[in-house]
């Protein structure tokens, strides 16, 4: 009984720590996460530094939730294409794959082409 006692506490300590932890909506990452990536990109190549520096651009880049289905589904994509951008241009920087460099730069010309869209829906939708 005991041991089942002390199993549900440490349970509900590690939740509510977990819930402690967790981002507030705008943020995007927890607060250390940040530090933790760039202390491991030390000794990473200059493409592994660029990817995860674009998905730590990403996530600080996320905006708040509005509640508002639409808005926040054209905000958040914005954000997620742009760093789709900026893979795509680590890659054509430090790639040496024709395949891979081809793909990369449709990647950029159509996701270009989705932000211009989203800030057009946005701009009418006065936000």
């Amino acid at each position: 009984m005991t041991r089942i006692f002390l199993i549900g506490i440490t349970s509900a300590l590690a939740m509510t720590g977990a819930v402690a932890q967790q981002p507030a909506p705008h943020s995007g990452m927890m607060p250390d996460m940040d530090m933790k990536m760039m202390q491991s990109m030390a000794s990473d190549s200059a493409a592994t530094k660029g990817y995860k520096a674009s998905m730590m651009s990403m996530m600080r880049g996320m905006p708040a939730y509005t509640g508002d289905a639409d808005i926040d589904f054209m905000k958040q994509m914005k954000v997620h294409h742009q760093a789709a951008i900026d893979m795509a241009k680590v890659e054509l920087e430090h790639g040496k794959d024709a395949q891979a460099k081809t793909l990369a730069q449709e990647i950029v010309a159509a996701q270009e082409k989705e932000i211009a869209t989203i800030d057009t829906w946005l701009k009418a939708k006065g936000k």
